[in-house]
């Protein structure tokens, strides 16, 4: 039998299916468990995924929320059978080194995205370095980011980023409301690409930094990688896993 906990998000729709849940199967506590069911939204998701870092235990997802792309279809019934047939889909976070107008310098870990965002009416202005060359001296924009393949379907899609397939090997470079170059799209980059994100004119041009739900005011410089030493692992039913979710959106009328 594997040991299961069931954790849920504080919305009265999740917190009620948790309930339902528990009373029909036999569970653990997280930091006992083989796998987490994890009741909620994307937004829970990624909650979860970070707090279970450090165990990387499997995390099967039922949508309790409004999107649900993390997630999997919801019903109480086969729940230890839907997780002994799920597919394992291994994911890679975005590590963010970012050093701010006070002198600290900060981590975070991103599954969907690291965002650099204007904290006032005027512009930001950035300067793109990849692989240690400048690859665009001033970007006049609202923002930028750099988005994972699990990501590209959330923020960077909104932002008209591309959608990007798993094992491509791909991010997204997009940018947020460009005004100078105003046709300039962004970019999809090699995930062993080393970004650099420089602020320029950041004393009354300032920026904030956002990895996944972490932010950061005031930054002057974010560094961005793939971290290929932190593994997040998704469980997914056979027939609507990841892969067929991020080629389904690409098609949606």
């Amino acid at each position: 039998m594997t040991r299961i906990a069931i954790i849920s998000s504080r919305s009265p729709e999740a917190e009620a299916a948790r309930d339902e849940l528990t009373a029909q199967y036999d569970t653990v506590e997280p930091d006992q468990a083989e796998v987490i069911v994890a009741l909620g939204g994307d937004g829970f998701m990624l909650h979860t995924l970070h707090a279970c870092l450090r165990r990387q235990v499997p995390i099967f997802g039922l949508n309790r929320g409004t999107v649900g792309f993390l997630m999997n279809k919801f019903r109480l019934e086969g729940l230890l059978e839907r997780i002994k047939e799920a597919k394992e889909q291994v994911l890679h976070p975005l590590r963010m080194r970012a050093k701010l107008s006070d002198g600290k310098e900060v981590e975070a870990l991103a599954l969907n995205e690291v965002s650099l965002l204007r904290q006032t009416r005027l512009a930001a202005k950035i300067r793109i370095h990849v692989d240690g060359k400048v690859r665009m001296k001033e970007l006049v924009c609202d923002g930028v980011l750099v988005a994972t393949p699990a990501g590209s379907t959330a923020y960077n899609l909104s932002a008209h980023g591309p959608i990007i397939p798993l094992g491509t090997g791909l991010l997204a470079l997009t940018p947020i409301s460009a005004f100078r170059p105003r046709r300039w799209r962004g970019a999809q980059l090699a995930h062993t690409s080393k970004i650099r994100l420089e602020v320029l004119e950041g004393d009354h041009r300032p920026i904030s930094a956002v990895a996944d739900q972490e932010e950061y005011r005031d930054v002057l410089e974010v560094n961005i990688e793939e971290d290929r030493s932190v593994e997040l692992k998704l469980l997914f039913d056979p027939d609507h896993n990841l892969d067929e979710r991020i080629l389904l959106e690409q098609f949606v009328e």
